[in-house]
């Protein structure tokens, strides 16, 4: 197993060892002793599994202490960008944010440790997004920043008014109007 880390602190990037030949591949997902060591949680409370059309964006969002998420992020169909914002008050990195590709064939899996806002835009019809996450949800702690921020700057990859948002994503607050609980 292979990783990446970053200029933003906290976050990783895990290429799995897989194993292939022409009856398909196998590889682990998760193996707690090896994430561990990355400061990986190796207990999880809830795993999530969303399909969603091309185009569709969630996020950008975050669940507040105590019920706050660390999530163990990848695709198993399709491909996504995947952005992160770092929103720990005391960061030197606050506010910056990295975007990832992941697809089904790059296998890749993506650490989003609690202290960073969330999202992701579908590239293809039928995309698959499994994430483990270190607390239950918690609507009482729900929370995000609006996609489009003027601050953030992210660029999604297509024009805004093609990205496919839920009502609840529609009227999240821009960054300058967040207030961090972290």
């Amino acid at each position: 197993m292979q990783t990446q880390v970053f200029p933003i602190k906290g976050p990783v990037l895990i290429f799995p060892k897989v194993h292939g030949d022409d009856r398909g591949f196998f590889f682990e997902s998760f193996k707690s002793s090896e994430y561990e060591k990355l400061g990986i949680p190796k207990i999880f409370s809830q795993d999530n599994h969303s399909k969603s059309g091309k185009n569709v964006l969630r996020g950008l969002h975050f669940q507040s202490p105590p019920h706050d998420q660390g999530k163990l992020v990848r695709v198993i169909r399709g491909s996504v960008l995947d952005v992160i914002v770092d929103i720990r008050k005391e960061s030197s990195t606050y506010g910056d944010h990295l975007t990832l590709k992941l697809t089904e064939k790059n296998h890749e899996i993506f650490w989003v440790p609690s202290g960073f806002l969330h999202g992701f835009i579908t590239l293809e019809d039928d995309t698959e997004f499994l994430y483990k996450v270190t607390n239950e949800y918690s609507k009482e702690s729900e929370g995000g920043v609006m996609f489009n921020d003027p601050t953030l700057n992210i660029n999604w990859g297509i024009p805004y008014h093609e990205c496919i948002l839920s009502e609840k994503d529609k009227v999240l607050p821009f960054f300058k109007d967040f207030k961090s609980p972290f």
